[in-house]
């Protein structure tokens, strides 16, 4: 980390709105420990109060399904190369969300277009369709930022106006989350590989990178055109 945790617990001498950081921080991780991510936000207890107030409604106070909520957050974590999230979020993937090992390689491949042959169709294996959406509209927002209604039209395919505005919220707090560890170096995991920005490990990817981001949006579009992810 580049600036020291702070104590597991306020000091004494503590303002009323440290310790009342602390105290709603302990109560969200209950029964584990405060976590790296905790011990650095709290060296500014009102930014950690309102930070864990807002990731745990997107966390635990929308609608979404498991594997839902968890395909948005890991991809996001592969795509900025945010270890900590990306080891955190994975087991609850695997876990609640059900997505099987092959899943999971999809998730993490620099390029989606570079899926296995014959795969795309196999029942129960690997990602589906409407996945496959979610894992287009994170890329998209993270790395372009702006949606296009093309891209937009298929989601709309798959989750009503209450699930749209949920899955947004989710990019976009845990792509805040992402830039909050990687600057600081929380947990000390940088330096690892697992989560490495998807374009490292898929060269077609970095050549969409290098030519602009809205590439990234054609290829997917492209994609969808030719079913494979259908």
């Amino acid at each position: 980390m580049r600036l020291p945790y702070a104590p597991e617990a306020p000091p004494p001498s503590s303002h009323v709105e440290t310790k009342q950081a602390y105290w709603q921080l302990s109560l969200r991780r209950a029964p584990d420990p405060l976590q790296a991510l905790d011990l650095t936000l709290l060296h500014a207890p009102p930014v950690a109060s309102g930070w864990s107030s807002f990731l745990g409604a997107i966390r635990t106070q929308t609608s979404l399904a498991p594997d839902v909520r968890e395909i948005c957050i890991c991809r996001v974590a592969r795509l900025n190369g945010a270890d900590y999230e990306w080891e955190r979020h994975l087991p609850i993937l695997r876990d609640e969300g059900g997505l099987g090992e092959h899943g999971i390689r999809e998730l993490m491949a620099g390029n989606p277009l570079q899926k296995e042959e014959g795969a795309k169709k196999d029942a129960g294996e690997g990602l589906s369709e409407m996945q496959w959406a979610l894992v287009a509209y994170t890329d998209v927002m993270t790395r372009n930022v702006q949606v296009s209604d093309e891209m937009f039209a298929r989601l709309k395919r798959w989750f009503g106006k209450q699930e749209i505005v949920e899955i947004t919220a989710t990019i976009a707090a845990y792509n805040c989350v992402s830039r909050f560890l990687v600057a600081l170096d929380v947990g000390e995991m940088n330096p690892k590989s697992s989560a490495q920005p998807a374009e490292q490990n898929g060269p077609p990817e970095s050549q969409l990178e290098r030519e602009g981001s809205a590439e990234i949006e054609d290829a997917w579009l492209r994609g969808a055109e030719m079913g494979i992810w259908e």
